[in-house]
């Protein structure tokens, strides 16, 4: 008898490197499923993006839409490219829609030092960087995603939009995050990053996150205003445990967390919402590199691991949990004997040599 949990997971190769580093990884995450037991996936590979566009002038057909609504999580490689635009100048960008279209409230931008993985900064308690920033995923100023107007060629706007429904869901998510993460030795606090001394949004941003943090006693919370997180994530990024900010301050942050810890190769992420989930490394489609074997897959292995994790956690399943970790282990392993070094880190390392060190990686971890 098979008693193992099956997920629906829908994937999603996207455009450009997305292609290349999507069979690697559900091959590394197979190969951490297998080692775990009691899990598989019933992996479903749709079309959507730039390509997608070109081939038939939709750029996520209904179908795609449908299949990915339906399952348990959906898996993306990367979307868009530079030279393909809808006709009004703007990039292709249907992982933006899923985020309006699923209620994925809450961007999750993981950032860890990993082993063997240079860092910019000098200071060697580099090596333990490790704190997450969610960025609020359907409001804030993307509000106003294809809603911007431009008047007379004189004027151009756009309206920034906080609520206090996606506010308190959002803050909620992330007391419940730092709440696990103290529970596995980190510092139990929850930073608001806004810009409260100068817009009336920010300021109810924050008095929404004071609410929410008293429901929240066994936990620090504080807060920060984006100017000064910006120069104190470069000086004392240790003092960071979970972030919380709106949309645009997020994306700008979560660029700033992966230069941390190595570039956007190694930064995975993840937009959550109530009953839906999609998992994609940070970095875009890299149409440069394309064909040329350079693509890092580690930000793409990384971001499995996190819906492995989420499942578990979602569905109550251990197994999933402990495949999570063994994929991350892997990683970590492989990284650590210091023969990988990726080509945007001025090493020689690929997609296939590191694909090979992370699934050989396996055999050394002790699965119980």
């Amino acid at each position: 008898m098979n008693n193992k949990k099956t997920f629906a997971i829908a994937v999603m190769p996207g455009d450009g490197i997305g292609t290349e580093i999507m069979t690697p990884c559900l091959e590394v995450m197979s190969a951490a499923m297998e080692r775990a037991g009691g899990v598989e996936m019933d992996f479903t590979t749709l079309e959507a993006g730039a390509t997608c566009y070109t081939k038939h002038g939709d750029a996520f057909p209904e179908d795609s839409q449908k299949v990915a609504k339906s399952a348990d999580a959906i898996l993306l490689g990367a979307m868009g490219l530079p030279s393909v635009r809808y006709p009004n100048g703007t990039e292709i960008a249907p992982q933006l829609d899923l985020r309006f279209d699923l209620g994925l409230y809450a961007g999750v931008r993981p950032f860890r030092a990993v082993p063997g993985i240079p860092t910019p900064l000098a200071d060697p308690r580099a090596k333990d960087i490790d704190f997450v920033l969610i960025r609020e995923s359907t409001e804030g100023l993307f509000a106003s995603h294809g809603k911007g107007t431009v008047e007379d060629d004189k004027i151009a706007k756009e309206t920034l939009v906080i609520t206090r429904d996606v506010s308190e869901r959002l803050f909620d998510f992330s007391f419940s995050l730092a709440a696990q993460r103290k529970a596995n030795g980190s510092q139990g606090k929850v930073s608001c990053i806004d810009k409260a001394n100068v817009f009336l949004a920010f300021a109810f941003f924050r008095k929404i996150f004071d609410e929410r943090a008293a429901f929240h006693p066994e936990l620090i919370a504080d807060h920060a205003y984006i100017d000064a997180t910006a120069l104190n994530m470069v000086r004392s990024p240790l003092a960071f445990d979970v972030m919380v900010t709106e949309n645009m301050f997020g994306d700008i942050l979560s660029d700033l967390g992966a230069a941390l810890v190595g570039g956007m190769g190694m930064a995975p992420s993840a937009d959550i919402g109530d009953d839906h989930a999609v998992f994609q490394p940070c970095h875009g489609s890299a149409p440069d590199i394309m064909g040329q074997g350079k693509a890092n897959p580690t930000a793409m292995f990384m971001s499995a691991a996190m819906m492995l994790d989420w499942l578990g956690n979602q569905h109550d399943v251990a197994a999933c949990t402990k495949a999570a970790e063994l994929l991350n282990a892997a990683i970590d392993h492989a990284f650590g004997a210091g023969n990988l070094m990726p080509f945007e880190l001025a090493g020689q390392s690929g997609t296939t040599a590191i694909t090979d060190a992370v699934l050989a990686a396996f055999d050394h971890l002790d699965p119980a």
